[in-house]
């Protein structure tokens, strides 16, 4: 068995591409404000990647960027400006954050109506409860993947490697939602290989670069690699491809495979954090 290799490049290129004919139908653009704090070269790269992407699809974009050591309190306040300014329709704080700065409490400044990456607690709330208009990016990047590949994920098996606040945790509710028995295993779990070889999907997002070996892996399991690091100089996902692949059905590629749809399903949620305020 050789697996799919599932294209979330291609995937994300036909969602932003639909998404524009969306835009085109709206008299006034979305509006998205991204606050970046600091130089940090690889929140550069993702923030310029989303301003790129945004623009393309005919969303305004405008990048904030405030120095390393700029106060708490200034943050704070330009996040209170962009939450004023009735153009702007979602705003995103580029993390991590200086050491200097209480993420959770610049997070959670963000109005409600306007958190597009869906970190405030009460977005985490309405997810848990399967009432979100949108959630958080990554993780519905990953249910519009799998659904690529499996249409009906209700009763599948799904394991999540990770219990991280931005993928993990959301990651679980959202498989539940699908109707998904979900096991969540991290760091501390205790013979991890014989819990994700019983999973059906296969979630993996801990850092851990080329973790999951094939012996990990039930035979046709889809299998999302949302890991990414740099080991001798080559971008590598949690997930040991060359070996996954021969057991897997399905399986992402690290680079080229949840990365694009992060930022699709982030302008998405912009567009609809524009329809919901405008209430259209």
């Amino acid at each position: 068995m050789t697996a799919l290799v599932i294209d979330g490049k291609k995937i994300a290129q036909q969602l932003r591409n639909d998404l524009a004919q969306e835009v085109k139908s709206y008299s006034k653009r979305p509006y998205l404000a991204v606050v970046w704090v600091g130089d940090n070269e690889a929140s550069g790269v993702y923030v310029r990647n989303k301003q790129k992407a945004a623009l393309e699809t005919g969303i305004n974009c405008k990048i904030y960027h405030l120095a390393e050591h700029t106060p708490e309190q200034e943050i704070i306040s330009l996040v209170q400006k962009l939450n004023r300014n009735s153009a702007v329709d979602g705003i995103i704080v580029q993390l991590p954050l200086p050491k200097h700065v209480n993420t959770r409490k610049i997070l959670e400044t963000i109005y409600s109506s306007k958190d597009v990456d869906a970190f405030k607690a009460v977005k985490v709330g309405e997810l848990w409860k399967n009432i979100a208009r949108w959630s958080s990016a990554t993780p519905e990047g990953v249910i519009c993947l799998l659904k690529m590949v499996c249409p009906s994920l209700a009763g599948k098996h799904a394991v999540v490697i990770g219990r991280s606040d931005i993928v993990g945790k959301p990651m679980a509710a959202m498989l539940l939602n699908e109707d998904c028995t979900v096991t969540m295993t991290h760091s501390k779990t205790v013979d991890l290989p014989t819990i994700t070889k019983m999973a059906d999907i296969l979630v993996v997002a801990c850092g851990s670069p080329k973790l999951v070996k094939k012996n990990w892996v039930k035979k046709g399991a889809v299998v999302i690699d949302v890991g990414i690091s740099k080991v001798d100089g080559k971008l590598v996902g949690d997930v040991d491809f060359d070996e996954v692949k021969e057991v897997a059905s399905a399986l992402t590629p690290v680079p080229g495979g949840v990365g694009p749809m992060t930022i699709a399903m982030l302008l998405k949620n912009t567009v609809e954090a524009m329809k919901k305020r405008r209430k259209l």
